[in-house]
């Protein structure tokens, strides 16, 4: 299921839901506030708490710049 809003990549950055980048795919669960980042043959490469609004995630204390969906995930020193 796809939600606009926010989560925090394994960078620290803050990405949206509607294009966390890298060829990845996010599936949202509202209730539970939770995000799957996934590939798109399924595999789960990370999993993250979502954000309705970039003020939310302020208020929960994370400091975290916005990034496109352009931006790579990982550094090249990490294998990416």
């Amino acid at each position: 299921m796809m939600s606009s809003g926010y989560f925090v990549d394994w960078d620290g950055n803050v990405r949206s839901v509607d294009d966390p980048g890298g060829g990845y795919l996010c599936e949202a669960d509202l209730p539970a506030r939770y995000v799957a980042i996934t590939t798109k043959t399924g595999t789960l490469v990370h999993e993250a708490t979502f954000y309705r609004s970039l003020a939310d995630i302020e208020k929960a204390g994370i400091k975290a710049g916005l990034v496109p969906g352009a931006h790579p995930w990982g550094r090249k020193a990490d294998g990416f």
